[in-house]
């Protein structure tokens, strides 16, 4: 429901225009390339754990901080 939150205020935030939806879009694209990155990382250097099921409980978490930490930021008055 968070990931929901998130996408339905981006897409708020990019269709009014302007500056402000060219840094999101910026923004955006730079969140999805650094968190692929730390989880190519952590998958290469054995920190997702030793099972698909410890595996996908990390991948998980590591979105959900970021899913929450936009959610704050966009829900924030001009953010």
């Amino acid at each position: 429901m968070e990931a929901s939150a998130v996408i339905g205020m981006r897409v708020a935030k990019i269709a009014s225009g302007g500056d402000a939806d060219q840094r999101e879009t910026r923004l955006m694209m730079q969140e999805k390339m650094q968190a692929a990155l730390e989880l190519q990382f952590a998958m290469a250097t054995g920190g997702l754990g030793s099972t698909p099921l410890a595996g996908t409980q990390k991948v998980l978490k590591h979105y959900r901080g970021k899913v929450g930490a936009n959610r704050r930021r966009l829900g924030k008055a001009g953010g």
